[in-house]
């Protein structure tokens, strides 16, 4: 008889059996696993409590109230950080109450520093094709002038009196989110950084303020159902590769005279390729948000013409640009958010033109492209590029 035998035999005076007393142990034993396993379980699948145990507060404000039948947050210029924060894979649930205002409420998740994925609700654009956003945060750049239509977002009708359940779907490099409990998932995307445990967050819509309730986080459950993310198709004939200076002032190019030593004064850092099919990402490779000071970098490549030739350039960026040739500016374009018309969103695509009057031999192209928000992009063609090399 085992010591465990003898305490419960000692403890139980009733039981003088020794298969009596096995299988009291069996039972106590198992009541014991049953708690333990329905203790994990609960931690995965129970709601978070909305407390500065589980959640670190930085917004300008917030309530916590019972709004509506749920416990929730009133959350208004800010976001919600939660302190076990180490998501890989899983699912993420939460309800909102919006309103029908602009705002861009939703959660990020694997925060690394200035990355992290992301997915948020347009509730001003309810019923449009973008009525919501997948994207990823980029060295602190969400660049959704880059990452948008169907394949990044989908027409939604959203309700302004109720609540509107949120569930996202995270296994390893995919992504799904499903709205109101749908069977079906209304989107379902490549994820845009390598798979690593990072941190999760949630906002309510910054200034406007909105409710959040009910949040859950299942680290158990990632099974993705029918993933079928839509294609994009590639612009034809861009130029693949752009190598990237260093960051400096926008201002600087005011004085164009100065130009030449703008340019010499710079270092080149690496190179950037086209994604999407559309455009290069500077955000990839160069942080707009540190203790450098800088919004503008070039963007260059090199033609060997076998002749002087003049030959048609197409070109995007985001947020503006100089297009410099040999050294001497030939264009200045601003192509920022609402720069050009008020519903104007400044998404990148070849929707401006030069001509380069192009020498025998080697000729320098650079872009030098400003940033402000919502995407550092380049992007380019030559609508002829016989009797040249591109570098």
């Amino acid at each position: 008889m085992n010591q465990l035998a003898r305490d419960c035999f000692r403890k139980n005076k009733g039981i003088r059996d020794l298969s009596a007393i096995n299988q009291f142990i069996m039972k106590k034993a198992s009541i014991i696993i049953i708690a333990l396993l329905g203790g994990f379980l609960g931690k995965a699948q129970d709601i978070i409590p909305l407390d500065t145990i589980n959640w670190n507060f930085e917004a300008e404000s917030y309530i916590l109230e019972e709004f509506k039948g749920k416990k929730s947050i009133y959350l208004q210029g800010g976001s919600i950080i939660l302190k076990d924060g180490d998501f890989l894979n899983g699912t993420i649930e939460y309800d909102i109450y919006l309103k029908e205002v602009q705002a861009f409420p939703g959660v990020y998740f694997r925060m690394n520093g200035n990355d992290a994925e992301h997915f948020y609700i347009r509730p001003h654009q309810a019923g449009n094709p973008d009525a919501n956003q997948a994207i990823p945060l980029t060295k602190g750049i969400s660049p959704w002038q880059l990452y948008y239509g169907e394949k990044y977002a989908f027409p939604y009708e959203y309700k302004y009196d109720d609540w509107t359940h949120v569930k996202l779907v995270v296994h390893d490099d995919k992504a799904q989110v499903f709205l109101d409990y749908s069977e079906e998932p209304n989107l379902s995307w490549q994820l845009f950084h390598e798979p690593v445990e990072g941190g999760i967050s949630l906002n309510g819509g910054n200034a406007q303020g909105m409710h959040l309730a009910n949040i859950k986080i299942d680290r158990a459950k990632h099974e993705l159902k029918n993933f079928k993310p839509l294609d994009r198709k590639p612009i034809e004939g861009l130029v693949p590769k752009w190598q990237l200076s260093d960051k400096f002032e926008e201002q600087l190019l005011d004085d164009h005279s100065k130009i030449p030593q703008i340019i010499a004064d710079r270092t080149w850092v690496e190179s950037v390729v086209v994604e999407e099919g559309t455009a290069a990402n500077i955000s990839r490779k160069v942080e707009r948000f540190n203790d450098t000071p800088g919004n503008t970098v070039f963007a260059k490549i090199e033609l060997d013409a076998t002749s002087d030739v003049t030959k048609l350039f197409e070109f995007g960026y985001s947020d503006r640009a100089v297009v410099i040739l040999n050294g001497k500016p030939i264009y200045k374009g601003n192509n920022r958010y609402r720069s050009r018309d008020y519903r104007y969103l400044g998404t990148i695509g070849l929707f401006d033109a030069v001509y380069l009057p192009l020498r025998k031999g080697k000729n320098t192209l650079l872009l030098a492209v400003s940033e402000d928000f919502g995407g550092w992009l380049v992007t380019g063609r030559l609508v002829d590029a016989k009797g040249l090399k591109i570098q």
